[in-house]
């Protein structure tokens, strides 16, 4: 079973700054990407960023430019660094880890969340 610890988030001002780490564990397969989505209160999960295994990355265009995510493949551990926030990426946030296992579609395990919120 793959567990998802997710740290970090928090109260935020509007333009500042905020950091999330997720750590993945359980898993004996390598995982293939490791992201992040959101959800905002009353709205649906929507995707923010994503890394894969090879370090190529995507981001939804509401974050592009303000939020980077990064990983340590070696420990399974994605990080996401949100700047220059914004009231409206006040939102739980959820790791997300897709590991496939060669037997059809991929996998997806999920974190509990952590919750930003960003005052104005």
């Amino acid at each position: 079973q793959v567990q998802l610890v997710e740290s970090g988030g928090g109260l935020g001002q509007a333009g500042g700054s905020l950091s999330l780490c997720c750590a993945a564990s359980g898993s004996g397969y390598r995982v293939n990407i490791l992201g992040w989505y959101r959800q905002a209160t009353g709205k649906q999960r929507q995707f923010v960023a994503g890394i894969t295994n090879g370090g190529a990355t995507k981001y939804a265009d509401s974050v592009k430019g303000r939020f980077t995510i990064d990983t340590d493949n070696a420990k399974n551990t994605v990080y996401l660094q949100l700047h220059t926030l914004k009231p409206e990426d006040t939102a739980v946030y959820h790791c997300n880890a897709m590991i496939d296992y060669g037997l059809g579609s991929p996998i997806d395990y999920w974190g509990q969340g952590t919750q930003v919120t960003v005052s104005s």
